[in-house]
Protein backbone atom coordinates (compact mmCIF):
# COMPACT_ATOMS: atom_id res chain seq x y z
CA UNK A 1 0.00 0.00 0.00
CA UNK A 2 1.25 3.70 -1.09
CA UNK A 3 1.85 6.85 0.78
CA UNK A 4 -1.89 8.05 0.73
CA UNK A 5 -1.88 11.68 -1.13
CA UNK A 6 -4.27 14.36 0.48
CA UNK A 7 -5.47 17.37 -1.60
CA UNK A 8 -2.92 19.57 -0.07
CA UNK A 9 -0.27 17.39 -1.12
CA UNK A 10 -1.43 17.84 -4.71
CA UNK A 11 -1.79 21.49 -4.75
CA UNK A 12 1.89 21.86 -3.72
CA UNK A 13 2.95 18.97 -6.14
CA UNK A 14 1.74 21.69 -8.72
CA UNK A 15 2.68 24.84 -7.29
CA UNK A 16 5.88 26.36 -8.68
CA UNK A 17 7.39 25.11 -5.11
CA UNK A 18 6.40 21.85 -5.74
CA UNK A 19 8.02 21.59 -9.20
CA UNK A 20 11.56 23.11 -7.69
CA UNK A 21 11.22 20.18 -5.03
CA UNK A 22 10.62 17.52 -7.63
CA UNK A 23 13.19 18.52 -9.46
CA UNK A 24 15.94 18.67 -6.74
CA UNK A 25 14.53 15.31 -5.33
CA UNK A 26 14.48 13.56 -9.30
CA UNK A 27 18.50 14.35 -8.86
CA UNK A 28 19.05 11.55 -6.26
CA UNK A 29 19.47 8.06 -7.05
CA UNK A 30 16.33 6.87 -5.00
CA UNK A 31 17.62 3.38 -5.74
CA UNK A 32 17.59 0.26 -2.17
CA UNK A 33 21.74 1.51 -2.27
CA UNK A 34 21.14 4.80 -0.78
CA UNK A 35 17.61 4.67 0.06
CA UNK A 36 18.55 5.93 3.45
CA UNK A 37 20.94 8.52 2.83
CA UNK A 38 19.05 10.15 -0.06
CA UNK A 39 15.27 10.08 2.02
CA UNK A 40 17.80 11.77 4.63
CA UNK A 41 18.72 14.23 1.77
CA UNK A 42 15.08 14.77 0.62
CA UNK A 43 14.15 16.00 3.75
CA UNK A 44 16.91 18.31 3.71
CA UNK A 45 15.95 19.81 0.68
CA UNK A 46 12.36 19.86 0.84
CA UNK A 47 11.32 19.35 4.68
CA UNK A 48 7.77 18.48 5.44
CA UNK A 49 6.79 17.58 1.88
CA UNK A 50 9.79 14.99 1.93
CA UNK A 51 7.42 11.91 1.48
CA UNK A 52 5.11 13.17 -0.80
CA UNK A 53 7.91 14.33 -2.70
CA UNK A 54 10.06 11.54 -2.71
CA UNK A 55 6.82 8.95 -3.62
CA UNK A 56 6.26 11.31 -6.60
CA UNK A 57 9.81 11.05 -8.05
CA UNK A 58 9.46 6.65 -7.73
CA UNK A 59 5.92 6.45 -8.84
CA UNK A 60 6.77 8.58 -12.24
CA UNK A 61 10.21 6.67 -12.08
CA UNK A 62 7.73 3.30 -12.80
CA UNK A 63 5.47 5.00 -14.86
CA UNK A 64 7.96 5.17 -17.53
CA UNK A 65 7.20 1.96 -18.96
CA UNK A 66 3.47 2.16 -18.60
CA UNK A 67 2.19 6.00 -19.54
CA UNK A 68 3.69 7.87 -22.38
CA UNK A 69 5.32 11.59 -21.72
CA UNK A 70 4.32 11.08 -17.82
CA UNK A 71 7.32 12.83 -16.79
CA UNK A 72 5.04 15.75 -15.05
CA UNK A 73 2.26 13.61 -14.15
CA UNK A 74 0.91 12.86 -10.45
CA UNK A 75 -0.65 9.00 -9.78
CA UNK A 76 -1.39 6.82 -6.45
CA UNK A 77 0.57 3.78 -6.04
CA UNK A 78 -3.27 2.02 -6.47
CA UNK A 79 -3.73 4.51 -9.79
CA UNK A 80 -0.42 3.24 -11.20
CA UNK A 81 -1.22 -0.27 -10.41
CA UNK A 82 -4.43 -0.54 -12.59
CA UNK A 83 -3.01 1.83 -15.19
CA UNK A 84 -2.71 0.41 -18.65
CA UNK A 85 -0.11 0.58 -21.22
CA UNK A 86 -0.60 3.70 -23.10
CA UNK A 87 -0.33 1.35 -26.37
CA UNK A 88 -3.31 -0.61 -24.63
CA UNK A 89 -5.00 2.55 -23.90
CA UNK A 90 -4.91 4.23 -27.50
CA UNK A 91 -6.19 0.98 -28.77
CA UNK A 92 -9.31 0.88 -26.51
CA UNK A 93 -9.91 4.57 -27.26
CA UNK A 94 -10.32 4.08 -31.03
CA UNK A 95 -13.76 2.86 -30.65
CA UNK A 96 -15.08 5.47 -28.75
CA UNK A 97 -13.72 8.37 -31.82
CA UNK A 98 -15.79 11.18 -32.69
CA UNK A 99 -18.33 9.94 -30.02
CA UNK A 100 -19.73 12.07 -27.08
CA UNK A 101 -18.08 9.80 -24.22
CA UNK A 102 -17.91 9.41 -20.02
CA UNK A 103 -15.21 7.74 -18.38
CA UNK A 104 -17.11 7.22 -15.07
CA UNK A 105 -13.92 5.57 -13.09
CA UNK A 106 -11.30 7.87 -14.31
CA UNK A 107 -8.59 7.60 -11.44
CA UNK A 108 -5.53 10.05 -12.61
CA UNK A 109 -6.61 10.15 -16.25
CA UNK A 110 -4.58 7.73 -17.66
CA UNK A 111 -7.24 6.58 -19.59
CA UNK A 112 -9.13 9.84 -19.86
CA UNK A 113 -6.12 11.64 -21.54
CA UNK A 114 -6.76 9.19 -24.58
CA UNK A 115 -10.48 9.40 -24.76
CA UNK A 116 -10.14 13.22 -24.94
CA UNK A 117 -8.16 12.87 -27.69
CA UNK A 118 -10.23 11.28 -29.94
CA UNK A 119 -13.79 11.68 -28.99
CA UNK A 120 -16.24 14.37 -29.40
CA UNK A 121 -17.13 15.56 -26.36
CA UNK A 122 -15.44 13.79 -23.31
CA UNK A 123 -16.26 14.01 -19.31
CA UNK A 124 -14.10 11.88 -16.13
CA UNK A 125 -15.59 11.44 -13.21
CA UNK A 126 -14.76 9.80 -9.96
CA UNK A 127 -14.76 9.96 -6.49
CA UNK A 128 -11.99 10.11 -4.97
CA UNK A 129 -11.27 13.84 -5.03
CA UNK A 130 -7.49 13.88 -4.63
CA UNK A 131 -7.53 11.53 -8.01
CA UNK A 132 -9.29 14.10 -9.71
CA UNK A 133 -7.60 16.94 -8.44
CA UNK A 134 -4.09 14.51 -10.18
CA UNK A 135 -6.78 13.87 -13.34
CA UNK A 136 -6.91 17.79 -13.48
CA UNK A 137 -3.03 18.06 -13.66
CA UNK A 138 -2.68 15.45 -15.78
CA UNK A 139 -5.01 16.16 -18.53
CA UNK A 140 -3.79 19.51 -18.17
CA UNK A 141 0.03 18.48 -18.58
CA UNK A 142 -1.58 16.51 -21.81
CA UNK A 143 -2.78 19.55 -23.11
CA UNK A 144 -6.45 17.92 -23.43
CA UNK A 145 -9.61 19.53 -21.57
CA UNK A 146 -12.22 16.67 -20.38
CA UNK A 147 -14.92 17.86 -17.93
CA UNK A 148 -14.29 16.41 -14.91
CA UNK A 149 -16.72 16.12 -11.75
CA UNK A 150 -16.97 14.31 -8.49
CA UNK A 151 -19.53 11.50 -8.69
CA UNK A 152 -20.22 7.87 -8.44
CA UNK A 153 -20.27 5.65 -11.13
CA UNK A 154 -23.34 3.93 -9.92
CA UNK A 155 -25.32 7.40 -10.16
CA UNK A 156 -25.26 8.54 -14.26
CA UNK A 157 -24.50 12.49 -14.38
CA UNK A 158 -24.96 12.30 -18.26
CA UNK A 159 -26.77 11.44 -20.63
CA UNK A 160 -26.49 10.31 -24.21
CA UNK A 161 -23.00 9.38 -23.93
CA UNK A 162 -21.02 5.96 -24.61
CA UNK A 163 -19.58 4.84 -21.04
CA UNK A 164 -16.30 3.68 -20.06
CA UNK A 165 -15.76 2.04 -16.56
CA UNK A 166 -12.68 0.23 -15.09
CA UNK A 167 -13.43 -1.02 -11.67
CA UNK A 168 -11.07 -1.25 -8.68
CA UNK A 169 -9.84 -4.42 -8.30
CA UNK A 170 -7.91 -4.35 -4.95
CA UNK A 171 -8.80 -3.93 -1.52
CA UNK A 172 -7.70 -1.03 0.60
CA UNK A 173 -4.55 -3.11 1.70
CA UNK A 174 -3.54 -3.23 -2.13
CA UNK A 175 -4.52 -7.43 -1.80
CA UNK A 176 -6.14 -7.98 -5.35
CA UNK A 177 -9.76 -9.01 -5.30
CA UNK A 178 -10.97 -11.85 -7.61
CA UNK A 179 -14.53 -11.55 -6.95
CA UNK A 180 -16.47 -9.45 -9.60
CA UNK A 181 -19.28 -8.50 -6.81
CA UNK A 182 -15.74 -7.42 -4.84
CA UNK A 183 -14.88 -5.02 -7.43
CA UNK A 184 -15.54 -1.14 -6.77
CA UNK A 185 -18.09 -0.66 -8.51
CA UNK A 186 -19.49 -4.17 -8.68
CA UNK A 187 -19.46 -5.70 -12.29
CA UNK A 188 -23.23 -6.63 -12.32
CA UNK A 189 -24.61 -3.18 -10.65
CA UNK A 190 -22.33 -1.41 -12.83
CA UNK A 191 -23.84 -3.47 -16.36
CA UNK A 192 -27.29 -2.84 -14.58
CA UNK A 193 -27.20 0.71 -14.36
CA UNK A 194 -25.77 1.04 -18.09
CA UNK A 195 -28.22 -1.41 -19.37
CA UNK A 196 -29.08 0.40 -23.08
CA UNK A 197 -26.34 2.42 -23.10
CA UNK A 198 -23.42 1.60 -25.18
CA UNK A 199 -20.80 0.67 -22.20
CA UNK A 200 -16.80 -0.67 -21.82
CA UNK A 201 -15.59 -2.11 -18.80
CA UNK A 202 -11.89 -2.95 -19.11
CA UNK A 203 -11.30 -5.62 -16.50
CA UNK A 204 -8.42 -8.50 -15.53
CA UNK A 205 -7.60 -11.18 -18.24
CA UNK A 206 -8.33 -13.76 -15.98
CA UNK A 207 -11.76 -12.68 -15.05
CA UNK A 208 -14.38 -15.95 -16.09
CA UNK A 209 -15.83 -14.24 -19.14
CA UNK A 210 -19.06 -16.35 -18.79
CA UNK A 211 -20.13 -14.26 -15.39
CA UNK A 212 -20.61 -11.65 -17.22
CA UNK A 213 -23.51 -12.53 -20.17
CA UNK A 214 -24.62 -9.24 -20.56
CA UNK A 215 -21.42 -8.28 -22.08
CA UNK A 216 -22.00 -8.51 -26.56
CA UNK A 217 -17.92 -8.83 -27.34
CA UNK A 218 -15.23 -9.69 -25.23
CA UNK A 219 -11.91 -8.60 -26.49
CA UNK A 220 -8.37 -9.96 -24.54
CA UNK A 221 -5.42 -7.93 -25.53
CA UNK A 222 -1.67 -8.10 -25.35
CA UNK A 223 1.30 -5.68 -26.14
CA UNK A 224 4.69 -7.52 -27.20
CA UNK A 225 3.54 -10.65 -25.73
CA UNK A 226 2.10 -10.15 -22.48
CA UNK A 227 -1.35 -10.22 -21.57
CA UNK A 228 -2.73 -6.69 -20.71
CA UNK A 229 -6.44 -6.58 -19.91
CA UNK A 230 -9.57 -7.47 -21.25
CA UNK A 231 -12.43 -5.63 -22.26
CA UNK A 232 -16.21 -5.83 -22.31
CA UNK A 233 -18.32 -4.33 -24.73
CA UNK A 234 -21.90 -3.75 -25.45
CA UNK A 235 -24.08 -2.43 -27.67
CA UNK A 236 -23.06 -0.29 -30.41
CA UNK A 237 -19.62 -0.44 -28.74
CA UNK A 238 -19.70 -4.04 -29.74
CA UNK A 239 -18.94 -5.40 -33.66
CA UNK A 240 -21.50 -7.13 -35.02
CA UNK A 241 -21.44 -10.69 -34.70
CA UNK A 242 -18.30 -11.03 -33.10
CA UNK A 243 -18.39 -12.42 -29.71
CA UNK A 244 -14.68 -12.58 -28.75
CA UNK A 245 -11.44 -11.46 -29.88
CA UNK A 246 -8.29 -11.49 -29.75
CA UNK A 247 -5.63 -8.46 -30.63
CA UNK A 248 -2.17 -8.25 -30.59
CA UNK A 249 -0.25 -5.39 -30.57
CA UNK A 250 3.46 -4.49 -31.07
CA UNK A 251 5.40 -1.76 -29.94
CA UNK A 252 6.36 0.32 -33.03
CA UNK A 253 5.10 -3.05 -35.42
CA UNK A 254 2.43 -4.13 -37.01
CA UNK A 255 -1.07 -5.30 -34.71
CA UNK A 256 -3.70 -7.85 -35.99
CA UNK A 257 -6.76 -9.78 -34.26
CA UNK A 258 -8.90 -12.56 -34.56
CA UNK A 259 -11.99 -13.60 -33.59
CA UNK A 260 -14.91 -16.14 -33.13
CA UNK A 261 -16.39 -15.36 -36.35
CA UNK A 262 -13.90 -16.96 -38.52
CA UNK A 263 -13.65 -19.98 -39.60
CA UNK A 264 -12.42 -22.75 -37.03
CA UNK A 265 -11.42 -25.38 -39.39
CA UNK A 266 -8.28 -26.59 -37.53
CA UNK A 267 -7.38 -30.63 -37.56
CA UNK A 268 -5.51 -32.56 -34.67
CA UNK A 269 -2.58 -33.66 -36.34
CA UNK A 270 0.84 -34.99 -36.29
CA UNK A 271 3.56 -32.80 -35.43
CA UNK A 272 5.09 -31.23 -38.50
CA UNK A 273 8.37 -29.09 -39.08
CA UNK A 274 7.11 -26.46 -36.36
CA UNK A 275 5.39 -25.74 -33.51
CA UNK A 276 3.77 -22.43 -32.34
CA UNK A 277 3.05 -21.42 -29.29
CA UNK A 278 -0.13 -18.66 -29.84
CA UNK A 279 -0.03 -15.53 -28.51
CA UNK A 280 -1.65 -15.74 -24.87
CA UNK A 281 -4.44 -13.33 -26.17
CA UNK A 282 -5.49 -15.91 -28.33
CA UNK A 283 -5.18 -18.60 -25.84
CA UNK A 284 -7.07 -16.55 -23.04
CA UNK A 285 -9.73 -15.30 -25.81
CA UNK A 286 -10.44 -19.56 -26.88
CA UNK A 287 -9.73 -18.65 -30.34
CA UNK A 288 -6.46 -20.87 -30.89
CA UNK A 289 -8.69 -23.26 -33.39
CA UNK A 290 -9.63 -19.91 -35.10
CA UNK A 291 -5.61 -18.75 -35.25
CA UNK A 292 -4.66 -21.78 -36.43
CA UNK A 293 -7.68 -22.20 -39.51
CA UNK A 294 -6.05 -19.08 -40.51
CA UNK A 295 -2.36 -20.13 -40.84
CA UNK A 296 -3.29 -23.36 -42.19
CA UNK A 297 -1.51 -25.02 -38.78
CA UNK A 298 -3.16 -28.09 -36.72
CA UNK A 299 -3.79 -29.41 -33.07
CA UNK A 300 -1.35 -31.74 -31.42
CA UNK A 301 -3.93 -32.31 -29.17
CA UNK A 302 -7.91 -30.74 -29.52
CA UNK A 303 -7.10 -30.05 -25.37
CA UNK A 304 -3.52 -28.08 -25.81
CA UNK A 305 -3.13 -25.16 -27.22
CA UNK A 306 0.71 -25.78 -28.90
CA UNK A 307 -0.27 -26.31 -32.82
CA UNK A 308 2.07 -27.46 -35.59
CA UNK A 309 2.25 -26.86 -39.17
CA UNK A 310 5.26 -27.10 -41.98
CA UNK A 311 4.96 -23.04 -42.23
CA UNK A 312 4.75 -20.85 -39.00
CA UNK A 313 2.81 -17.72 -39.12
CA UNK A 314 4.95 -14.77 -39.88
CA UNK A 315 6.31 -12.35 -37.40
CA UNK A 316 6.21 -14.86 -34.32
CA UNK A 317 8.76 -16.48 -32.67
CA UNK A 318 8.66 -20.27 -33.98
CA UNK A 319 10.06 -23.53 -32.72
CA UNK A 320 12.00 -25.75 -35.51
CA UNK A 321 11.43 -29.78 -34.32
CA UNK A 322 14.52 -31.25 -34.12
CA UNK A 323 13.34 -34.47 -31.96
CA UNK A 324 10.41 -35.51 -30.20
CA UNK A 325 9.53 -38.47 -27.97
CA UNK A 326 7.75 -40.14 -25.12
CA UNK A 327 8.64 -37.88 -21.98
CA UNK A 328 10.39 -38.64 -18.78
CA UNK A 329 13.25 -37.05 -17.12
CA UNK A 330 15.38 -40.19 -18.17
CA UNK A 331 14.53 -40.34 -21.75
CA UNK A 332 14.66 -36.41 -22.00
CA UNK A 333 17.68 -36.33 -20.34
CA UNK A 334 19.69 -38.54 -23.13
CA UNK A 335 18.10 -36.45 -25.89
CA UNK A 336 19.60 -33.48 -24.43
CA UNK A 337 22.86 -35.42 -23.75
CA UNK A 338 23.10 -36.98 -26.98
CA UNK A 339 22.22 -33.10 -28.83
CA UNK A 340 24.89 -30.98 -26.51
CA UNK A 341 22.46 -29.00 -25.39
CA UNK A 342 23.76 -26.96 -22.24
CA UNK A 343 21.29 -23.82 -21.97
CA UNK A 344 17.81 -24.95 -22.30
CA UNK A 345 14.03 -23.22 -22.23
CA UNK A 346 11.71 -25.05 -21.28
CA UNK A 347 8.05 -24.64 -22.38
CA UNK A 348 5.23 -26.81 -20.78
CA UNK A 349 1.67 -27.19 -21.46
CA UNK A 350 -1.05 -29.91 -19.57
CA UNK A 351 1.58 -31.54 -17.82
CA UNK A 352 2.34 -31.06 -13.90
CA UNK A 353 5.98 -29.63 -14.11
CA UNK A 354 7.63 -26.93 -13.30
CA UNK A 355 10.60 -25.67 -15.40
CA UNK A 356 12.79 -24.45 -13.25
CA UNK A 357 13.28 -27.23 -10.83
CA UNK A 358 12.87 -30.07 -13.68
CA UNK A 359 16.01 -27.54 -15.55
CA UNK A 360 18.16 -28.12 -11.84
CA UNK A 361 17.77 -31.78 -12.18
CA UNK A 362 18.37 -32.08 -15.75
CA UNK A 363 22.30 -31.05 -14.98
CA UNK A 364 22.47 -29.98 -18.83
CA UNK A 365 26.15 -29.77 -20.08
CA UNK A 366 27.12 -28.69 -23.51
CA UNK A 367 27.32 -25.78 -25.79
CA UNK A 368 24.25 -26.31 -27.89
CA UNK A 369 20.87 -23.53 -26.74
CA UNK A 370 17.61 -25.26 -27.20
CA UNK A 371 13.76 -25.14 -26.19
CA UNK A 372 11.68 -28.75 -25.32
CA UNK A 373 8.26 -28.22 -25.34
CA UNK A 374 6.60 -30.50 -22.77
CA UNK A 375 2.98 -31.25 -23.45
CA UNK A 376 0.29 -34.21 -23.21
CA UNK A 377 -0.22 -35.61 -26.66
CA UNK A 378 -3.82 -37.80 -26.23
CA UNK A 379 -2.60 -39.87 -22.93
CA UNK A 380 1.19 -39.78 -23.37
CA UNK A 381 3.49 -36.90 -22.15
CA UNK A 382 5.88 -35.99 -25.15
CA UNK A 383 8.95 -34.10 -25.21
CA UNK A 384 9.85 -31.86 -28.43
CA UNK A 385 13.40 -30.21 -28.78
CA UNK A 386 13.37 -27.92 -30.58
CA UNK A 387 15.61 -25.28 -32.23
CA UNK A 388 14.06 -21.25 -31.44
CA UNK A 389 13.50 -19.01 -34.40
CA UNK A 390 11.92 -15.59 -35.07
CA UNK A 391 9.85 -16.02 -38.51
Amino acid sequence: MGYEFTREDVAFLRSAAGGRALAEVGALPLIPASQLADVVSARQLVGERFATVVETVLLRRRAVSKVDDSADWLFTDAALQQATASAVTAHRAARFAGRDVHDVTCSVGADLVGLARVAARCVGSDLDQVRLDMAAHNCAVAGVGPVLARADALRPVTRGTAVTADPARRDASGRRRWQPGDFAPPLDELAETYRGVDLAVKCAPGLDFDIAPWADEVEVVSLDGQVREACLWTGGLATAGVRRRATVLRSGGPQWTVTDAESDDCPVREVGEWIVDPDGAVVRSGLVRQYAARHGLGQLDEHIAYLTGDTPPPGIRAFRVTEHGHYNEKTLRAMLRRHGVGRLEILVRGLDVDPNTLRRRLKLAGPAEATVVLTRVGRSPTAFLCTAHRT
